[in-house]
């Protein structure tokens, strides 16, 4: 089940006109505008589009991504009670929309420290759990870890989904380009040792949703940087496994890798499809 993220403009029902036309399975969407903290309301036209195009092209396992100002990991209380507002926001637009997985990272401590970071989150959930009713799953995402980002250790995300009052609330987004910039290396035979690595910490179960992107930087780097599948430093048969993994195989699988043409004139996000499906 492979998609990529598009664009809402005009509307969220957009990306999955467009998520047809290149031939896609599934999309991730930002249901507002990530860049601002409060959105348009979602009218109810473009909530029966979205809807009628989802039913119509089958799309079960939509997802979308919170916006990147959200930072639940502060120590600063003004913008961490701003953020848990964004966030119940992000999920109550999921709910509406029917999409049933939200992905977010985890966020920066700032320099409180990593305990005091992961305990913030893991509040803020607890405090957004109790004011959105159970619907979409929040997808803890793994992340590179530049500066004080949390969340580039899968054991962070298993502690922040233990110190929650509703794990169950809670699932794993795995982004490759992000786990190889961490240091977690699962190319080729290295596979097996990494996929031991997921059920140990968080779970084979946990993982609800996958990026598919190639890294521009070197392994354990800690340095964020898509690149297209095959051209980066994880490389194509750095994929194979992954998505030849049966345990993976209806989950949705995202490309977020740079938009545009190729030299022939092809649209990156098919030209990615169509290389990872000749791995499988």
């Amino acid at each position: 089940m492979f998609g990529s993220h598009l664009s809402s403009a005009g509307g969220v029902q957009n990306a999955l006109i467009e998520a047809e036309r290149l031939g896609h399975g599934t999309t991730q969407v930002f249901t507002k505008n990530q860049q601002q903290w409060v959105g348009k309301s979602l009218d109810e036209t473009t909530i029966a589009a979205w809807k009628s195009h989802c039913d119509r092209l089958k799309f079960k396992k939509t997802v979308s991504h919170d916006s990147y100002l959200i930072n639940l990991a502060t120590a600063d209380e003004t913008m961490w009670r701003k953020s848990i507002d964004a966030f119940v926001d992000e999920l109550s637009r999921c709910e509406i929309l029917g999409i049933p997985y939200l992905v977010t990272h985890p966020g920066a401590h700032l320099g409180s420290g990593e305990r005091t970071g992961l305990r913030r989150v893991a509040d803020a959930l607890n405090i957004i759990h109790e004011r959105v009713a159970p619907g979409p799953i929040t997808c803890l995402e793994i992340t590179a870890g530049q500066g004080t980002c949390l969340g580039h250790r899968l054991e962070h995300l298993a502690e922040i989904t233990e110190m929650t009052k509703a794990p169950e609330r809670l699932g794993v987004c795995l982004d490759t380009a992000h786990l190889f910039a961490a240091g977690y290396d699962f190319r080729g035979r290295k596979y097996h040792a990494f996929r031991k690595e997921i059920g140990r910490t968080i779970g084979i179960r946990a993982v609800k949703v996958m990026h598919l992107n190639d890294s521009k930087k070197a392994l354990g780097s800690r340095v964020d940087r898509h690149e297209h599948i095959g051209q980066g430093t994880i490389g194509k048969e750095g994929f194979k496994p992954i998505v030849r993994d049966s345990a993976f195989a209806n989950i949705p699988k995202i490309m977020e890798t740079p938009k545009g043409q190729n030299e022939d004139g092809r649209d990156w996000d098919a030209v990615n499809l169509e290389v990872l499906r000749g791995l499988m």
